[in-house]
């Protein structure tokens, strides 16, 4: 590819070509394959200018361009590749938008038109924004930013000011120019702080492997996949062995084995072994790619700050109208009146607080939390309550069997046959915790037992040569199927709930045949982040669990917590929910599996762990990194650092403006100074709300 340098300086290139050389498609390709090689940071490839901007470090320049001048017609000219690609969405910079702006007004006032083509040109400057403020009335929206601005303008022209009515219209004009760039820079680090597009994968291709974009993969390619990488895209394996964690997808804790014919998914790992996978779905069609359209959703979900300033905004412009009103009124001057008409307080509110929120997300996100809508944070932010799960929360989620009792003349190998040979047909921590332990002490549990029937959240019933079956909590087997509880079994009960360690019970007919007491450690984290929440200004803070009253408390203990409710059920966890909301509070509830989502969807917000069950990530509305629960305090510094800095800046845009507003009604101020430093000081404010939302 041919080019000429065009600038440079240490780390950094800018290069020319023939503007007709290269369609958008084309440009994309040479952004696409250029930005993935090794030593390249950054390439921004303009097709409109004919420029490209290179970032690099750690190589020469000879060799980042070496890059560009390898891109020949084999890649250029690929047609199947540049119809993947696309084209690179262009804009026009922001120095470009505002240079054209100034040079068309300068233009204009510089000529030496007669006056009445010069009204007519002004009439066509101002006539868009009339029309957008002529829109908003008819529309019921009288006390609006539009209004206000299309009546600044019509008073100045109608009034023969129409160097004035052409400024105010290019001030305005800059505005929108910067407040658009401010919201659209926002928008794109909130995009890429959660889209790697620097991404590669292994592309074997006629035999050969090679490392290539994730952004250029197709529909059919074949991927390499090797231990510790991620599964770049779905789709199904075609050759090799390997054990693939898929907790980011299916909340499955242990690793799937997978071979020739399985299927696999996007952002899920392979922890051990080589996979070949032909890709069934990529780019907008995978699974991770609906983070981009979860953003735009998420924007739609505003905090109730962002709300409020919005309606606060509006209702300051009615003040603007009356004042002047008044204005006129005491002077009879519609130039003195019409001037308070060009400061207002409704733009730069409308652009801190949705800018600020997004601030928010990206500071999330850079953090590895995925927030679905700015209300959920500030709904965060003044939480008094917050809910935890035990099992996979507060725990770590790799249970164990740590002891069996039997009873009645039983051995632990029976105990452990049985309820192994129950227990795999429901997959549970605790049952995965059973089967395993089985398969380690080396034990068969072929089946010979009935159909095995699942009673929601109690356990399992079946028979095993006319014998029946049953196993799980105390609450199944005692309360429910009225198993007696010997003495013996009391003083097991009360050993056991000593330890932390959650227990199974296995019936054999009428009487207890064993207890499997499985230990789920908690977190070590835990105790840590319980007292940072405390001291954050949670007041309460509970935990929910199946367990029986002793482990609970137990359980409770090590982490910190006060509050605790024991024997927990499903449907009984949504309806504390709901109980605490009743009672005034607002509350966060924190969960992982399948029987946390009627509580997760229940409470003010739900948080899912970064292992969660598909439903619980899809019902949450803040989804945890792998770091869990470290996460937390940081997500309440900075869900209280948005509602500050919505609140201090509302608190400046109120003081500027007002002060400049006094400064043109005293005569300090001409009509265009206010407009210019108005203008300024919005555009300060919202570049302020850009600001990294975890500090203060």
């Amino acid at each position: 590819m041919d080019f000429y340098i065009a600038h440079r300086l240490p780390g950094r290139v800018r290069l020319r070509y023939e503007r007709n050389l290269l369609v958008p498609a084309q440009a994309t390709v040479v952004q696409t394959l250029v930005s993935m090689q090794e030593g390249i940071d950054s390439v921004t490839v303009n097709p409109v200018s004919g420029s490209i901007l290179i970032e690099y470090s750690g190589i020469e320049e000879n060799r980042a361009l070496a890059f560009v001048r390898a891109l020949n017609d084999s890649y250029l000219e690929d047609k199947e590749l540049l119809v993947q690609v696309g084209a690179v969405e262009v804009r026009e910079s922001l120095f470009q938008s505002i240079s054209v702006l100034l040079l068309r007004f300068l233009v204009k006032k510089i000529l030496p038109l007669p006056i009445p083509l010069r009204a007519i040109m002004s009439f066509f400057t101002i006539a868009p924004r009339v029309q957008k403020g002529i829109n908003a009335l008819c529309a019921g929206k009288p006390f609006c930013a539009d209004t206000l601005d299309a009546s600044a303008l019509a008073l100045s022209f109608f009034s023969g000011n129409l160097n004035t009515a052409n400024t105010i219209a290019m001030f305005l004009n800059m505005g929108d120019i910067l407040e658009d760039y401010t919201r659209r820079k926002s928008y794109e680090n909130l995009t890429q702080s959660f889209l790697n597009t620097q991404e590669t994968v292994q592309l074997l291709k006629d035999g050969n492997e090679s490392s290539v974009s994730i952004s250029v993969l197709q529909t059919g390619d074949i991927v390499i996949v090797r231990s510790n990488s991620v599964i770049p895209a779905d789709g199904t394996v075609v050759s090799g062995e390997a054990a693939v964690n898929q907790a980011a997808m299916t909340g499955e804790s242990l690793p799937v084995q997978k071979t020739a014919g399985s299927s696999v998914f996007a952002s899920t790992i392979v922890e051990e072994g080589e996979l070949h996978i032909q890709i069934k779905a990529c780019g907008r069609e995978t699974r991770v790619s609906k983070i981009a359209s979860m953003i735009d959703r998420m924007q739609s979900l505003k905090a109730a700050s962002q709300i409020r300033s919005e309606r606060t905004a509006d209702k300051l412009v009615f003040y603007n109208f009356l004042l002047a009103g008044l204005t006129y009124a005491f002077t009879r001057d519609f130039i003195k009146a019409s001037s308070t008409l060009l400061v207002d307080y409704s733009c730069a509110m409308k652009l801190s607080a949705p800018v600020c929120v997004l601030a928010a997300m990206k500071s999330c996100a850079d953090a590895g939390i995925t927030v679905k809508g700015g209300k959920f944070l500030e709904d965060f932010a003044r939480a008094d309550t917050i809910v935890f799960d035990k099992t996979g929360t507060l725990t770590e989620s790799s249970p164990k069997v740590k002891r069996i009792i039997p009873f009645g003349g039983k051995t632990e190998r029976e105990i452990l046959k049985i309820a192994a040979c129950l227990e795999e047909h429901f997959p549970h921590s605790l049952a995965r915790a059973v089967v395993k332990e089985a398969s380690e002490r080396g034990i068969n549990h072929r089946e010979e037992h009935t159909k095995v029937s699942y009673i929601l959240a109690h356990g399992l019933v079946s028979t095993l040569k006319k014998d029946a079956l049953r196993i799980g909590s105390a609450h199944f087997i005692f309360d429910d199927e009225k198993i007696p509880k010997t003495p013996e079994v009391e003083r097991a009960e009360a050993e056991l709930a000593q330890t932390g360690c959650s227990q199974l019970y296995l019936a054999i007919n009428d009487s207890l045949a064993g207890i499997i007491a499985v230990e789920d450690p908690v977190r070590a984290e835990a105790k840590e982040v319980v007292q940072e929440l405390y001291a954050l200004g949670v007041k309460d803070i509970i935990m929910l669990t199946g367990d029986g009253p002793e482990t609970a408390r137990t359980i409770a203990g090590k982490a910190g917590i006060r509050t605790y409710e024991a024997q927990a059920l499903p449907d009984t966890k949504a309806e504390f929910i709901k109980k605490l909301k009743k009672e005034g509070r607002t509350v966060v509830m924190i969960g992982d599996g399948i029987n946390d989502s009627p509580a997760l969807s229940a409470a003010d917000v739900g948080i899912a762990m970064a292992q969660a069950s598909s439903i619980a990530s899809e019902t949450a509305d803040i989804l945890l990194p792998a770091d869990g629960l470290r996460s937390l305090p940081l997500l309440r510094i900075i869900a209280q650092n948005l509602i500050k800095r919505i609140q201090v800046n509302n608190g400046v845009i109120i003081g500027v403006n007002s002060a400049l507003i006094a400064g043109e009604l005293t005569g300090v101020l001409s009509s265009t100074a206010a407009a210019f430093l108005h203008n300024g000081s919005t555009i300060a404010v919202g570049m302020s709300a850009m600001r990294p939302m975890d500090t203060v």
